[in-house]
């Protein structure tokens, strides 16, 4: 008991003096050791530096652009009556692909291995961009199930086999986690930042490129969908009942050519028939092409701007870990590991003796 005595702390936090005589033998066995530390610092300084003119070092990318969503133009959906009677609904959707979404979208599984699949020149040969960088960064590991796999330039996506597209996604999910960085610097301007790191620079540029200009085709097609569909039809529908007015035209010139008499009322019903038609069709033509020309400036409005501000140009950022800095890291690490397995070994010592 009076050994446990003098290991507990008291009301105002004061150690016991057995815990500072500990304390205290740890520190004479530091000042007995300096050598040692010295010399285990030494050398885990030496592997740092070799460590780190081992690393390869990484190129980051970085461009920034503009974007004007479209579609603020107002709501447009009561001068589209007659589209809307054939399902179309012309409601703004800025609400669901606007703003940030384009970030989701650029990091998204399809528009990464979309950007993968595509072929650029390496080293005057046709890569796929995923092969190059498989082989650039040393990913693919020939004793892996993976690591004979291979994706050469003009392979259909539909024909690829269960390990090819299983190193696919999965190099997809490493490169969205770690290599690829879609952000919007300041929440209160519609500027945003791409960055894109790998151990290639060429690849580094061309990967950036791509995927802005993939994300940018994808979203004018999600954003103009609508809009482009009620389009088509009403250009359908007017090139319809333009045929229907021609048609009721040469009709009534027709009739009036057969029936020369006018002086018999009767003979004069075909024509009115025609007339009337003829003021239908043309009446409906009218609004309907009046529709048609207020579809196409929904359909402009609704494209979205992307404008490139800082480009993706040479040189990059190049990332390196310093040697020095590096070497102080393994330095430091490995005497810390020196001082804890001193201090367990005499504390555990200590004990032994006071149970002894």
């Amino acid at each position: 008991m009076a050994l446990e005595d003098e290991n507990i702390v008291d009301n105002k936090g004061n150690k016991t003096p057995q815990v500072i005589s500990s304390l205290q033998s740890i520190f004479k066995i530091l000042l007995k050791k300096w050598w040692l530390f010295a010399i285990v610092g030494l050398v885990a300084g030496i592997a740092g530096i070799f460590y780190a003119a081992s690393q390869k070092p990484q190129y980051k990318s970085s461009l920034t652009f503009a974007l004007d969503d479209g579609g603020n133009g107002g709501n447009m959906g009561n001068i589209l009556s007659l589209a809307s009677q054939f399902g179309f609904s012309l409601g703004n959707n800025t609400d669901l692909f606007s703003g940030d979404n384009i970030l989701q979208i650029m990091k998204s599984r399809r528009m990464i291995e979309r950007v993968f699949l595509s072929v650029d020149t390496f080293n005057n040969k046709p890569y796929t961009l995923i092969e190059y960088y498989l082989e650039k960064a040393g990913q693919r590991k020939p004793n892996s199930k993976l690591g004979d796999i291979h994706f050469p330039a003009g392979q259909l996506k539909s024909t690829f086999t269960y390990q090819q597209d299983s190193l696919l996604y999965k190099t997809y999910q490493e490169f969205s986690n770690n290599y690829i960085i879609a952000q919007r610097p300041d929440r209160k301007l519609s500027i945003y930042e791409v960055n894109v790191t790998s151990p290639d620079e060429k690849f580094t540029k061309d990967f950036t490129d791509r995927i802005v200009t993939e994300t940018n085709n994808f979203y004018i097609e999600i954003r103009t969908k609508k809009a482009k569909e009620t389009l088509g039809i009403l250009e359908q529908r007017v090139a319809s009942m333009k045929g229907d007015l021609n048609s009721s035209i040469s009709n009534r010139a027709a009739v009036q050519d057969v029936n020369i008499n006018p002086a018999f009322s009767e003979a004069q019903v075909p024509v009115q028939k025609q007339q009337a038609n003829i003021q239908v069709y043309g009446a409906a033509y009218g609004e309907m092409f009046k529709n048609l020309e207020l579809a196409r400036f929904q359909y402009l409005n609704e494209i979205p701007l992307m404008q490139i501000i800082d480009a993706a140009d040479y040189p990059m950022e190049k990332i390196k870990t310093g040697k020095l800095k590096m070497a102080i890291l393994f330095a430091v690490f490995a005497d810390l590991l020196i001082l804890c397995w001193i201090g367990f070994r005499n504390l555990f010592s200590t004990k032994r003796n006071a149970l002894n």
